[in-house]
C-alpha cells in the first residue's frame, strides 16, 4: 500500500475511534462531570449546572452529577433544590458519606435536629472515624439541648484529627454556647495555630471577637484573612460588616470597593458592593453598580434579579418588568422571578392580577418566607385581609426571626382594631427588635385601646428612648396627653416632633388640635400658614388646612385647600373625600359626584370613594346607580360594612332579592357592632325575611342606640304589628310621627293605626 494510502487508513481509524468514543455514554456523562466540577471550582455555577444536567440526561442515576449539582445549590443558597439533590444522591449511592453529612447539616439547619442526628449515624456506622460526621452529631446534640453531650462528642472528634483546625472551631463554638469563653476562645486561636495558613479558622476566631464586642481584635483577624487570601470574598465581607456596626459606613464601602476591583471574576465578591448598598437602603446606587455588573456579566441570575429588586425600589417599574420577563422566560418557574411580577403589579394597581402570580411562587416553593410575605401584601392591597393575615402568618411561622411579618400583622390589626392580634405581633417586634421604636409605638396603641394609658405612657417613654430622633413616637406621644386632656405637655411634645421632621403632618395636626381645643382657630390657621412656608408643596399639609379653614367655618377657602392637596397628588384620597363632603354640605352634589368619579379613575381600589359616591346616588333617589357602586365597592372589598348596609338597605327597600339583603346586613353588624344603623338595617332583613321575633330583638337594640331615630322606630313598629302587639306597635308608630310629622311613610303608619283601634 502506498504511503498514501496507508496515511488515510490511519486517518479513517482515528476517526472511527473517537467517534466510536464520543458516542460512548459512559465517556460522555464523565466528561460533562468533570466540566461541571471545574465550572463549580471556578464559581461559575450557572455554567456548572448546565454541565451536570447534561450527564444527568445521559444518566438519570449518575449519583455523582447530582451530588456535583447538590453543591451547586448549596453555594447558591438554593436550599429546596440542594436537598432534592443530596436526597437523590444518597438513593443512589448510600455510601456517598459526604452527601450524606450534607443532607444533615441541610437538615439541621432547617431544625430537623432528629433526622440530622440519623445522618451523622448512619456515616458514623460506615466510617467510625469521619470527622465530620462526628461533628455534625456533635451540632445535632447540641441543638437537642444535649450541650454537654455535644462537647464530649466534639472533643473526640478533636482526638480523631488532632491536626484538623475546623475540628477545634466547632468544640470552641459549643464552649462559646455552654458559656465556656475562656476555653471557647483557647480552642478559636487552636484552630488558627493548628493550620495558620487557613482563612476560615481566622474568620472564624474573628467572629467569635465580633460577637465578645471587641470590635479591635475582629478587625485585626478580618484584615488578617484578607492579607491571607485576597481573593476569598468572605474577610472584605466580614470587615465591611463590622464597620457599618460601628458606624463607619464610608470605610465599609471603600472595603467593598477594593474587593469589587480584585475579586472581577468571582461572582459573591464583585456582587458585595450592590448587594451593601441594597442592605443600607441606597437603592439609586444599588441600580447603578447592578446595571454594570449586568452589563459585564448578563448571564449572571443573581446580578439581574438584584438589579430588578433596586429598581423595584425606585418605582423603575417598567425597566424592572422588562428585566423580569427575560428572567421568567428563561426559567419560567423561577420563585424570585415570580416573586418579582407580583411585587410589580401590586406597584402598579393590579393586585387582583398579582395574586395568582404570587400563588404560584408559593406552590413552587412553599417554604419561601418572601413569597407568602408578598401574596399577603397583594391580598391586602386586593381589601382580602383576611387571607392577607393568613400568608402573613405563614410567613411568620416559617421565619419567627424576621420582623416584616409582624410589622405587617400588627398594621392590619391596627386597622381591624384587632388589639388582640396587635398585643402579640408588637410584643415579637420588641422581642426580635428591642432597639426599634416601632414595636413600642404599636403595643402603646393596643394598650390605649384597652384603657391602659399608664402601660401606653411607659411604652411610648421607652419608644422615645431608643429612637431620640425619629418624631413618631413623640407624635403618639402627644396625642395620649390631648386624651388626657394635658394640652401643655402635648403642645411641647409635638413641637419636637415638628422640628425632626418639619413635614411630620400629624405632629402640625397634634398642634392645631391642641389650639382648636383651646378655641384658638385663629391661632390653629396661622400655624399652619407657618407651616406651609417652609414646606409648600405638601399635600397632607394641604388637607389639613382644609380642615382648619372648614373649623373656621370658611368652607370656600377649605375647598381651595382640598383641591390644592389633590392637585399635589391625586392619590390623596383623603383629600378628595373632603373636598366631596364640603360640595354637599353646600349642595353642590353634581359637582361631588364628578370628583369621586374622577378620584375612582385615579384610584380604582380606594373603596371608599365608591361608598361616598354611591352614597351620593341614593341621596339623589338614583337607587339603581346607588346599587351598582355599593356593588363595585364591594367587588373590592367583600366585607366592607358600610357598603354591604347600605346596598342591603336599597334591596330591602326597592324589591331586591331579601335572602342576598339578610346577608349583606349581617355584614355591616359585623363589621359595625356599634352602629345603630346597622342594627336598623339587620332587623329590617329579618322583617322582611318573617323572621319577626329576631327582628324585634334588633331593632329593639338599635332604638336603645339610637333612641330619636323615626326610621328605627317606624320598623320596630311595623315589627310589633306583624306579632299582632298592636299597643306596642301603636306605641311606636306614633312616636315615629310625634318626631317626624312629614315621615315619608306617614300615610301608611296612619292606615296601620286604623287598623290596630
Amino acid at each position: 500500500m502506498s504511503s498514501v494510502g496507508r496515511w488515510s487508513l490511519c486517518v479513517l481509524l482515528l476517526v472511527a475511534c473517537f467517534g466510536g468514543c464520543s458516542r460512548n455514554p459512559e465517556i460522555r456523562k464523565r466528561n460533562y462531570l468533570d466540566k461541571g466540577n471545574a465550572y463549580l471550582q471556578q464559581a461559575k455555577y450557572q455554567e456548572a449546572i448546565i454541565e451536570y444536567q447534561n450527564a444527568i440526561q445521559i444518566d438519570p442515576k449518575f449519583g455523582d452529577a447530582h451530588f456535583g449539582l447538590a453543591k451547586v445549590f448549596l453555594e447558591q443558597r438554593d436550599w429546596n433544590h440542594a436537598y432534592q439533590e443530596l436526597s437523590r444522591t444518597v438513593e443512589l449511592e448510600p455510601a456517598n458519606w459526604n452527601a450524606q453529612i450534607s443532607l444533615g447539616n441541610l437538615m439541621l439547619a432547617g431544625g430537623h435536629k432528629l433526622e440530622a442526628r440519623h445522618y451523622a449515624e448512619t456515616v458514623l456506622q460506615g466510617q467510625p472515624n469521619n470527622v465530620e460526621a462526628e461533628i455534625l452529631l456533635a451540632n445535632s446534640d447540641a441543638a437537642l439541648g444535649l450541650l454537654p453531650k455535644a462537647i464530649t462528642e466534639a472533643q473526640d472528634a478533636v482526638r480523631m484529627d488532632p491536626k484538623r483546625s475546623t475540628s477545634y472551631s466547632a468544640l470552641a463554638e459549643l464552649q462559646e454556647r455552654n458559656k465556656d469563653i475562656s476555653s471557647a476562645e483557647e480552642n478559636y486561636q487552636k484552630a488558627v495555630s493548628v493550620d495558620p495558613k487557613s482563612a476560615g479558622a481566622i474568620l472564624v476566631l474573628g467572629r467569635f471577637y465580633v460577637r465578645q464586642s471587641r470590635p479591635a481584635d475582629a478587625q485585626r483577624e478580618f484584615q488578617s484573612a484578607l492579607a491571607l487570601d485576597p481573593h476569598d470574598p468572605s474577610p472584605p465581607a466580614l470587615l465591611a460588616e463590622l464597620f457599618v456596626s460601628q458606624g463607619h459606613k464610608d470605610l465599609a464601602e471603600q472595603v467593598l470597593k477594593d474587593a469589587r476591583n480584585n475579586l472581577k471574576d468571582n461572582p459573591t465578591g464583585y456582587r458585595l458592593l450592590g448587594s451593601f448598598y441594597l442592605s443600607q437602603g441606597e437603592w439609586g446606587k444599588a441600580a447603578t453598580e447592578f446595571a454594570s455588573l449586568h452589563s459585564e456579566h448578563p448571564n449572571d441570575a443573581a446580578v439581574t434579579k438584584s438589579y430588578v429588586e433596586a429598581l423595584i425600589e425606585l418605582n423603575r417599574l417598567d425597566d424592572a418588568a422588562k428585566l423580569d420577563d427575560a428572567l421568567l422566560k428563561n426559567s419560567p418557574s423561577d420563585e424570585a422571578g415570580l416573586i418579582f411580577r407580583g411585587e410589580i403589579l401590586v406597584r402598579q394597581g393590579k393586585a387582583n392580577d398579582a395574586v395568582p402570580v404570587l400563588a404560584a411562587a408559593v406552590r413552587i416553593a412553599p417554604d419561601n418566607v418572601l413569597a407568602h410575605y408578598q401574596l399577603g401584601v397583594a391580598y391586602a392591597a386586593a381589601s382580602n385581609f383576611g387571607q392577607a393575615q393568613s400568608e402573613w402568618q405563614e410567613a411568620a411561622r416559617l421565619s419567627p426571626n424576621s420582623v416584616e411579618p409582624e410589622r405587617a400583622l400588627a398594621a392590619l390589626a391596627l386597622r381591624q382594631r384587632d388589639f388582640s392580634l396587635l398585643t402579640t405581633t408588637s410584643e415579637k417586634m420588641i422581642q426580635l427588635e428591642p432597639h426599634s421604636s416601632q414595636g413600642y409605638v404599636f403595643h402603646a396603641q393596643a394598650l390605649f385601646a384597652k384603657g391602659d394609658h399608664t402601660g401606653a405612657e411607659a411604652d411610648l417613654k421607652k419608644a422615645i428612648e431608643v429612637a431620640p430622633r425619629d418624631p413618631t413616637p413623640l407624635i403618639h406621644m402627644g396625642d395620649l396627653l390631648i386624651a388626657l386632656k394635658q394640652f401643655d405637655e402635648a403642645s411641647k411634645i409635638y413641637s419636637q416632633a415638628l422640628a425632626l421632621d418639619p413635614s411630620a403632618s400629624q405632629a402640625l395636626a397634634g398642634l392645631v388640635a391642641v389650639d382648636l381645643e383651646r378655641k384658638q382657630p385663629a391661632q390653629a390657621l396661622r400655624r399652619m400658614q407657618e407651616q406651609l412656608a417652609h414646606v409648600p408643596a405638601n399635600t397632607s399639609l394641604y388637607t389639613l388646612l382644609g380642615q382648619v379653614e372648614l373649623r373656621n367655618q370658611d368652607e370656600g377657602k377649605a375647598e381651595e385647600a382640598f383641591q390644592k392637596a389633590i392637585d399635589l397628588d391625586k392619590h390623596n384620597t383623603q383629600a378628595l373625600l373632603f373636598l366631596g363632603n364640603a360640595e354637599t354640605a353646600r349642595g353642590a352634589v353634581d359637582q361631588a359626584i364628578a370628583n369621586y368619579q374622577r378620584g375612582i379613575q385615579d384610584n380604582p381600589r380606594e373603596v371608599n370613594l365608591y361608598v361616598s359616591l354611591a352614597s351620593l346616588f341614593e341621596r339623589r333617589g338614583d337607587w339603581q346607580r346607588a346599587q351598582d357602586v355599593y356593588n363595585q365597592a364591594l367587588q373590592i372589598q367583600p366585607d366592607n360594612a358600610l357598603a354591604a348596609n347600605n346596598l342591603a338597605y336599597l334591596m330591602l327597600e326597592h324589591g331586591g332579592n331579601v335572602n342576598v339583603a339578610l346577608t349583606l346586613a349581617q355584614t355591616g353588624r359585623r363589621g359595625m357592632p356599634n352602629v345603630p344603623g346597622s342594627a336598623d338595617t339587620l332587623g329590617w332583613a329579618y322583617y322582611y325575611q318573617g323572621a319577626y321575633s329576631s327582628a324585634i330583638d334588633t331593632l329593639q337594640q338599635a332604638v336603645n342606640e339610637d333612641p330619636k331615630n323615626p326610621d328605627i322606630h317606624y320598623h320596630l313598629g311595623m315589627a310589633y304589628e306583624k306579632t299582632h302587639k298592636y299597643e306596642m306597635a301603636k306605641k311606636q308608630l306614633e312616636y315615629t310621627l310625634q318626631i317626624s310629622p312629614n315621615y315619608p311613610h306617614a300615610e301608611e303608619i296612619r292606615k296601620v293605626l286604623s287598623q290596630t283601634q
